[in-house]
């Protein structure tokens, strides 16, 4: 294997343009693949770090390590602490395995033959929601009502906006449930939150600025499509009262960020009132946009969620929303609430392709007319914070003094490891055991590497399985405070 690093020039290598369309890490991971099929990249390659490359090519750094990681668990690339990241596949090295068959869609590891993707047996994993529990039979019913009622012009492209019956649906949900001051007329429909916070950067981007404070640990779903805008991330720290607002301080060319008030994406920390005030009275000094990611909002269990910011000041905060996670991504709809001053950015064109169909949109405002949302939420309440409540009874015996955080609402929990176990060393063993889980430190821009929690969802794991999957997780824990 090669000592030095493969000096290329990279951002030829790996023209991002020539592939498919699609998220950038997946783009950026198909690429380097390409590279590596072609044996552009020979095995043993080692690749820059994250943060060069990223430079280079002019991506997040969350790109290249979500891109490295998706191509380290394909078998093309080998990863160790301490050491560069290498190519450990080649056609010429796989031929020789097979007996003379080369199967370039099947990588191995160095050393080790990679078996492909093992079933999931525990799904830990956690931006997953409750599949089992999707209402089918009033969804169908709704389909069907909105197929028979719909007038014929209805059932062409959806107007610009999205239908107007559905807005008018959620806006009245939206003021009632989450305090907020929607006008249906400012409301945009799209197939989901990603696809609004496109259109969103874009606006941005277009009104000439270039960089957004995120939050950091944060969403990728919600950078990607900033960066994909062309817009720098600046990430801003977080603690246990929510993003440090006080950071923006130190960027004077941010004007806009991305914020999950209601429940941080990672930490489940609400945003202290104190600082929801400093952060309008920023986005009214520097003439900015808060966009708010009212992020698992509807799944509070021991007391009601804060009410959505855009409330307080509508003129300031963009609001994002989807269905993606109380109903799963089946029904296809997200929006944006937008400041009238972006509204025309926001639906400009080709970005109003992203619309969801509109026979979906008017089923969903029968489905929440009817009373039907409203009882699924309430029933699928119950059952997550009867599961929380199990997974969190079955840890706390077997792992005694593991602090448990983010337990108050949402579909995941932090376990802090004891001494000796290692987080990552815990996932990589997982994925043998047929355990699903997230890795903490691909939520991180420039914040430093935690080896000591872990990520713990149940949106998607079954009510029967909870004490098994713990069980199986702890056995994991314990070989890694031993070093297996």
């Amino acid at each position: 294997m090669s000592d030095t690093q493969t000096n290329l020039a990279w951002e030829t290598l790996l023209d991002l343009s020539t592939t498919r369309p699609g998220p950038l890490h997946h783009r950026l991971a198909e690429s380097i693949r390409t590279a590596i099929r072609g044996g552009r990249l020979p095995l043993g390659s080692a690749l820059p770090p994250s943060r060069v490359l990223a430079t280079g090519l002019g991506v997040s750094r969350w790109t290249v390590t979500e891109a490295y990681a998706q191509l380290v668990s394909e078998g093309f690339l080998a990863g160790k602490t301490g050491s560069a990241t290498r190519v450990s596949w080649s056609p010429q090295a796989d031929e020789r395995r097979a007996g003379g068959h080369s199967h370039p869609g099947l990588p191995q590891l160095l050393g080790a033959p990679k078996h492909g993707h093992r079933p999931v047996r525990y799904d830990f994993s956690q931006c997953t929601p409750d599949y089992r529990a999707f209402p089918r039979r009033k969804w169908v019913e709704a389909i069907r009502v909105a197929a028979e009622t719909a007038p014929f012009d209805r059932l062409g492209y959806s107007e610009p906006g999205g239908e107007s019956r559905l807005r008018e649906v959620l806006a009245a949900h939206l003021n009632r449930r989450r305090g907020t001051r929607v006008d249906p007329g400012l409301m945009t429909v799209f197939t989901g939150a990603r696809q609004g916070v496109a259109a969103l950067a874009r606006a941005l981007y277009a009104d000439g600025q270039r960089v957004i404070g995120v939050e950091d640990p944060g969403s990728s779903g919600l950078w990607e499509p900033a960066v994909a805008a062309g817009l720098e991330l600046v990430p801003l720290p977080v603690d246990e009262r929510g993003v440090v607002t006080e950071a923006l301080a130190g960027h004077p060319d941010v004007r806009a960020v991305i914020i999950g008030p209601a429940r941080h994406v990672v930490t489940g920390a609400e945003l202290a009132p104190e600082r929801r005030s400093w952060l309008l009275d920023w986005a009214a000094r520097v003439d900015g946009l808060v966009i708010e990611d009212d992020y698992d909002s509807e799944f509070s269990y021991d007391r009601q969620a804060l009410p959505a910011m855009q409330g307080t000041d509508p003129h300031r905060v963009a609001l994002i929303g989807s269905m993606s996670r109380t109903m799963t991504p089946t029904v296809n709809v997200g929006w944006v609430v937008a400041p009238r001053r972006w509204l025309d950015s926001v639906r400009s064109e080709p970005r109003m392709a992203a619309t969801a169909p509109a026979l979906n949109q008017l089923a969903l405002a029968h489905f929440i007319e009817s009373g039907a949302y409203d009882r699924h939420l309430r029933s699928s309440r119950q059952r997550f914070r009867a599961r929380r409540d199990a997974l969190v009874t079955a840890l706390t015996p077997a792992l005694p003094g593991a602090a448990i955080g983010g337990r108050q609402g949402g579909l995941h929990l932090l376990l802090d490891l004891p001494p000796g176990a290692s987080a990552r060393r815990i996932i990589q063993a997982a994925e043998r055991r047929g355990v699903e889980l997230c890795d903490l430190n691909l939520l991180r821009l420039a914040g430093p590497a935690d080896d000591r929690q872990l990520m713990l969802g149940y949106g998607n794991l079954a009510d029967a399985q909870v004490a098994e999957a713990v069980r199986v997780l702890v056995e994991l824990i314990r070989e890694s405070e031993a070093g297996l």
